[in-house]
């Protein structure tokens, strides 16, 4: 939420301060559908004027408040609508804001479809009823809409901290699963290493042991070689016994 001090048109000094709440209304874009107030003024103009700035101020914060003379101009954005509350700045923001999630609730609830494609103020008879019942309850009830409202605020931020803890611990369960992850690849790795270590390791001794027979065998023909040669060279038989 936002709060903006500018010095803008003051309303008209023969506003009668009845009750806090002093103006509301329900637009869709630019276009005013319903709008209630039981003070003089202008208000309605005012908040007419300042309405396309403040949906473009709407379209990146949803609650949006505007200081002006005294007043704070109250916006909401909800399903694609402009809720305003205005209100006495001594009644503070709390209790706006209250009553215009209470107005946005029901017209999402009883117009919401409907008034789509509703022409500027075609509303008023259905709606303005609503926005005035509202208004004078949260007027006349500011107190409990406070604690209401600080007991709601209170449930979202503990929400919201309930919210950043489970995200923190779900990404903290991600880093784990990726390192357990990036353990068991580096694991397989290792066993693949020594698998294919033990096979080298035992084809190198096949090899090696292949040549040793090659080479005994190699040994042992040229001997044989040598031995035939010699014994049985010029006619000579070294296997027979000389006679006497």
């Amino acid at each position: 939420e936002r709060v903006d001090e500018r010095h803008r048109d003051a309303p008209h000094p023969r506003t009668r301060r009845t009750m806090p709440l002093i103006y509301a209304f329900v637009a869709r874009g630019p276009t005013v559908l319903a709008e209630h107030t039981s003070h003089s003024g202008n208000f309605a103009t005012i908040a007419a004027e300042t309405l396309p700035k403040m949906i473009d101020q709407l379209a990146s914060q949803k609650k949006f408040t505007l200081v002006a003379d005294g007043h704070t101009f109250n916006y909401l954005e909800s399903d694609g609508y402009v809720f305003l509350c205005v209100a006495d700045q001594a009644f503070g923001r709390q209790a706006p804001f209250a009553c215009l999630d209470k107005i946005a609730s029901d017209f999402s609830s009883s117009h919401g479809a409907a008034a789509r494609d509703a022409i500027a103020h075609s509303l008023n008879r259905s709606f303005a009823p609503v926005l005035r019942q509202h208004m004078e309850y949260v007027s006349h009830n500011s107190g409990e809409v406070d604690k209401v409202s600080k007991v709601q605020q209170q449930v979202s931020e503990v929400k919201e901290i309930m919210m950043d803890n489970i995200e923190k611990v779900l990404d903290r369960g991600e880093k784990i699963e990726l390192l357990v992850d990036k353990t068991e690849n580096l694991r397989f790795q290792a066993d693949n290493f020594h698998k294919t270590g033990r096979a080298l390791r035992r084809r190198m001794w096949w090899q090696n042991l292949k040549m040793k027979l090659v080479f005994a065998s190699f040994v042992v023909i040229v001997i044989l070689i040598l031995f035939l040669s010699f014994c049985y060279s010029n006619g000579n038989d070294c296997t027979k016994k000389k006679e006497d």
